[in-house]
This record gives C-alpha cells, sequence and structure tokens, in this order.
C-alpha cells in the first residue's frame, strides 16, 4: 500500500465513521480540488452513491466557471445538491441595514456574511449534526490546529486552545443541543497529495487551476478558487497536472496567497474559523 492508499483509506474510514455516528449528515462543497476529492473519495466508501447531501454556499460572487462546473456535477454524480444564499445580507433586509458586498465591505465581513452566516442558516434549517470539510492542516497554520473530529458549540465558535484528544481513535461524537461536529478526512493530506491523487484517479476539476496567458503576455493560474473580486491567479506557466507538481515542489509561496479574506488583517483566518468558517 502506497502513500496515496494510505490516506485514501484513512479517508473512507473517517467518512464512513461520520456516516455511523452522526444521523443528519451534509458534506459543503466549493467546487474547489479539495472538494472534488471528496466527492470522489464518498463515491468510493459508499459504493458509488452520496449517502448525504452535498452543501454549496453561494455568495453570489461566483467564477461563472465554477457555476458552469457545478451544473456539469450535480448530473454526473448524480448529487443531492443545497444551494444557499444568505439572500437577507445580500438584499439588505431583515437584521440588515444594507446590502452586504466587497463594493461596500471589507473581506472578512464578507466571507462571514455571506459564508460562515449562510452556513448557519442552512444548518439552522436542516438541523444538521456534522460536516464533512475539505480542510488540511498544510493549508493554513489555523486549521493545522483541527482534529478529525471536530466540535463547534451552539454559537458555531470553534475553542482552538482546547482541543479534545483522539486517542486510538476515539473520537469525538458527544452533542449538546444546537453543536455540531466538523469532520475532516483530508486532514493529513497536503496539496501535492491532492494533485497526485488527482492525476491518479482521473478527477475532473476545473480547468482554472491550469495556467492560460493574459493581455499582459504572462501566464497565470489559480492555486485556490473564491469569490471573484478577492481571488487572483499566480504567475504560473503550468498547464497539467505534472507541471502543478513540479511547480509546487519548488514554490515558496502560500496556497492561500491569492485570497485576500485571509491577509485582511493580522489573525484573520484565525478570527474567521473561530467563528464558524471553513
Amino acid at each position: 500500500m502506497d502513500h496515496l492508499d494510505q490516506l485514501e483509506a484513512q479517508s473512507i474510514y473517517l467518512m464512513r465513521e461520520a456516516y455511523h455516528s452522526f444521523s443528519n449528515l451534509c458534506m459543503p462543497w466549493s467546487m474547489g480540488k479539495d472538494s472534488n476529492v471528496l466527492i470522489w473519495l464518498s463515491k468510493k466508501a459508499f459504493c458509488g452513491k452520496i449517502p448525504y447531501p452535498v452543501l454549496h454556499i453561494d455568495t453570489t460572487y461566483e467564477f461563472p466557471e465554477m457555476l458552469e462546473f457545478r451544473d456539469w456535477a450535480l448530473k454526473e454524480y448524480d448529487l443531492d445538491l443545497i444551494v444557499k444564499i444568505n439572500e437577507d445580507a445580500r438584499s439588505g433586509r431583515g437584521a440588515y441595514t444594507a446590502s452586504v458586498g466587497y463594493e461596500t465591505h471589507d473581506p472578512v465581513t464578507v466571507t462571514h456574511e455571506l459564508k460562515t452566516v449562510a452556513l448557519q442558516q442552512v444548518m439552522a434549517e436542516r438541523k444538521f449534526d456534522a460536516l464533512i470539510t475539505g480542510i488540511r492542516r498544510d493549508e493554513d497554520p489555523t486549521r493545522a490546529k483541527e482534529r478529525y473530529f471536530s466540535p463547534r458549540n451552539a454559537d458555531f465558535e470553534w475553542d482552538y486552545k482546547d482541543q479534545p484528544p483522539e486517542f486510538w481513535n476515539q473520537f469525538t461524537t458527544a452533542q449538546e443541543p444546537g453543536e455540531h461536529i466538523r469532520v475532516q478526512p483530508l486532514l493529513d493530506w497536503t496539496e501535492v497529495d491532492i494533485w497526485r491523487y488527482i492525476e491518479r484517479e482521473e478527477i475532473p476539476i476545473p480547468q482554472m487551476y491550469f495556467a492560460r496567458p493574459d493581455e499582459d503576455g504572462k501566464f497565470y493560474r489559480f492555486r485556490s478558487l473564491g469569490c471573484w473580486p478577492i481571488t487572483k491567479p499566480v504567475e504560473s506557466k503550468a498547464s497539467n497536472i505534472p507541471e502543478i507538481i513540479a511547480e509546487l515542489m519548488i514554490t515558496k509561496t502560500s496556497e492561500r496567497a491569492g485570497r485576500a479574506q485571509d491577509h485582511h488583517e493580522r489573525n484573520a483566518m484565525q478570527k474567521l474559523r473561530a467563528k464558524g468558517f471553513m
């Protein structure tokens, strides 16, 4: 069993443990590389049919190519897809006195209102008790503090200073009313592992990850995909997966360097995740 086989087996084990442990499970899906690996692993774990709904938190600032990919994948994988928008925030109604958007608010505020609050809304509506997420420890220092089964309280807050131990695969599943558990099957994977697995399994992904020429004569690609106003590509000539892997072996730029909400203020990601952000 090679390294990718070991990672795959562990992820499938964690997914099956989650399905056994929770009665109302959901899997957020951003259409990015990591969440598409989760789709693939879910199909392997459950004999080709994903037994839980897939959730897309739509900020209304999605790249058109991502929405096209969503429509394709919905049919290709026969997904039970939930699309959630924080309509009150976008319309400036209810508890909001003005529309929330990148045109008028900072990236951290928009991310919290259009992603985290939207997630809170759909969790309250659907009564989900656990989420399967695609986060990885190597992606961000804050995410390195996570556990495989990571609890969130009724206010969606994460106590990153007091994480439960997971000796001998004894995972936290007990919850108080309103709480939920986040299950992290990709926690031990690296960015390179993800790409090697995508290459081996021939997993479909959005083409925005591959280099394209720009008007300035240079080539660019996206390493991480988010809302178009705050997600920038990196200069790169990697137009296929082997070239991407070779590039990642020598790059010193962080994976989320192009995501503005991560860098808006000191410890922005830690603050967002403590409030419930993925």
